[in-house]
């Protein structure tokens, strides 16, 4: 069997307070110790626990990532926090322009590439690019109109160092927290057409595209079968003990089958 890198990201939003996240990060950091794991765990806590978060997750190569930055490094941004501030508390990760992000606060795509800039230019980050369409978007079937410009408008032209990864998640609006999951089939659809125009932008560069959009231990499964879905990003799910070793246990189950 051909090699394939899963990620598993857990996106723990707004769910968990300071101390909530810590004892769920010591929690994890006890259940997951001394044990192998033949795919890529990362954590993205709220701000006020990224820092100490990331530090009881450290030692056991679990990575963090912000779920949210401002494009610029300093200045007088008030309530604004920078990714070269996340990279400088040890993260490797940052999502960029994730639905609640893009419909809630109304971020553009040109928000979103100017967050794409900073991330490339200024810091080491692993940027992940949150592509989906809503749901009327997908009944007045503009879904790969959407999702192509939001594509093109992040990486189009930009300088990719070819160290660093690409990792896109697909999420469906009208998928997140609803519990109305995408069908496995489409999800697989849409992460193929993904992949081809990723691949037409910046040619020679390996990809990967996760899937998010109420992920749970019913059905993580069937997503991480589809052969171009490399990983799964979850929200609610991966911010409750139970749900989130569940889903780790189908990641380990599925991921040995690539290694």
């Amino acid at each position: 069997m051909t090699e394939k890198k899963f990620y598993f990201f857990a996106n723990w939003k707004m769910y968990l307070d300071f101390d909530e996240s810590n004892i769920l990060a010591n929690g994890l950091a006890e259940e997951l110790k001394n044990k192998s794991r033949s795919y890529e765990m990362t954590v993205f806590p709220s701000a006020l626990a990224l820092q100490t978060v990331t530090q009881v997750l450290r030692d056991l190569n679990i990575d963090t990532g912000i779920q949210n930055g401002y494009w610029v490094d300093k200045g007088g941004y008030t309530g604004e926090i920078s990714f070269s501030m996340a990279q400088n508390i040890g993260c490797r990760f940052a999502l960029i322009g994730h639905s609640e992000r893009r419909h809630q606060f109304k971020e553009s795509n040109h928000d979103v590439r100017m967050k794409m800039e900073n991330v490339i230019n200024n810091t080491k980050l692993v940027p992940v690019l949150c592509v989906g369409e809503t749901q009327k978007e997908r009944d007045d079937g503009k879904t790969e109109e959407i999702i192509e410009a939001q594509l093109r408008s992040a990486y189009d032209g930009v300088n990719w160092d070819e160290k660093r990864e690409i990792i896109i998640a697909y999420e469906p609006v009208w998928a997140i927290g609803t519990g109305n999951a995408c069908d496995a089939k489409e999800a697989q659809s849409q992460h193929e057409r993904i992949k081809a125009i990723v691949k037409e932008l910046l040619p020679g560069q390996s990809l990967s595209v996760l899937y998010g959009g109420s992920v749970s231990p019913e059905n993580a499964e069937n997503y991480l079968k589809e052969k171009d879905i490399d990983g799964v990003l979850v929200g609610g799910a991966s911010a409750k003990m139970d749900s989130w070793l569940k889903i780790l246990a189908i990641a380990e189950k599925i991921s040995k089958k690539y290694v």
